[in-house]
């Protein structure tokens, strides 16, 4: 980044830290919610969980690998190989598996509300415990009323699947609790968001991509037009394996990882809206009240926010 003389009332017209953090969780939860839009589309033309992986990945990996190799590739940009393979293990492949196996058994539905309702109680949680974050009123009203919007959203629906269902919605709660210790960890170690996202990308590539290519092969791949193959490294590989996973880490470091971990609630909003053109699904007048509920909630949880801010750059 380049430097730029400013005159003194320059710095005066930046937004403040805390607006900067909820335009980077904003920015989070809308590719996350348009990733899943597709994601959905994706998979009822063929293409399996396995498959949006390793595009994901494989073209996360190729992006970021030129900064890790500008920034000591040999202790891992400076957080060491430990370091680097439990943020792999938490936000790297399994992750994506452990989420998408979930619907396997669960609805969508369950996927919308779980995985969020997970990554903001336990983000919430951890960060009292790990981070000294106090849990203050507003943000567990805010919780309370994400939660509630979260299961308007899933109607009916939510009360469906019987006990099959149940493992299901336990792996959703798990990849939801993963992503919440993901974001927590690196505000302990006090990790950059290009950091982490460079190495849980190349780290993941090149685990992940040479396993997926000796156990399935690319044929599930090569029937897809060049369109939706385009389409699938803009949107899981570029947006969603890089650009959302660096601005949710960005929104942690501003904001504190408790706090930020109450946008992933916003998933389910942007998704809804996404799958209108996308995925062709209409949402019903409950879903929308309890989309409007989610975002008032999320509201409530920022209302108090005060800036955890890091001197620590990329």
């Amino acid at each position: 980044m380049t430097s730029i003389a400013l005159s003194p009332a320059a710095p005066k017209q930046m937004a403040s830290p805390v607006l900067q953090g909820v335009m980077w969780g904003g920015a989070a939860v809308t590719i996350w919610g348009v990733y899943l839009a597709f994601a959905r589309a994706n998979v009822s033309t063929g293409i399996l969980p396995v498959d949006l992986a390793v595009v994901r990945y494989l073209t996360a990996g190729l992006i970021m690998l030129p900064w890790l190799l500008r920034h000591s590739p040999a202790t891992m940009a400076g957080m060491g190989w430990r370091k680097a393979a439990v943020l792999t293990l938490l936000a790297g492949p399994l992750f994506i598996l452990v989420s998408a196996t979930g619907f396997n058994f669960a609805p969508l539905s369950h996927g919308a509300v779980v995985q969020p309702a997970a990554i903001t109680i336990a983000g919430m949680l951890l960060g009292a415990a790990l981070l000294g974050d106090r849990l203050t009123k507003p943000r567990v009203i805010g919780a309370g009323i994400i939660l509630a919007g979260l299961a308007l959203v899933a109607g009916p629906s939510a009360l469906s699947g019987g006990a099959i269902a149940l493992l299901g919605d336990a792996l959703f709660a798990g990849a939801g609790v993963m992503w919440a210790v993901f974001a927590v960890l690196s505000r302990r170690w006090a990790i950059s968001p290009v950091a982490a996202t460079a190495v849980v990308s190349v780290l993941s590539a090149v685990v992940y991509v040479p396993l997926y290519l000796g156990t399935n092969g690319i044929g599930a791949l090569l029937t897809q037009s060049a369109t939706t193959i385009v389409l699938l490294i803009i949107v899981h590989g570029v947006l969603s394996g890089v650009v959302a996973v660096f601005a949710f880490g960005r929104a942690a470091e501003l904001l504190g990882a408790p706090r930020a971990a109450a946008f992933p609630a916003l998933v389910p909003v942007v998704a809804t809206l996404a799958g209108i053109p996308v995925a062709g699904e209409f949402p019903a007048a409950w879903q929308i009240a309890g989309l409007l509920i989610v975002t008032l909630g999320l509201l409530v949880t920022q209302r108090t926010a005060k800036p955890q801010l890091s001197t620590k750059t990329a």
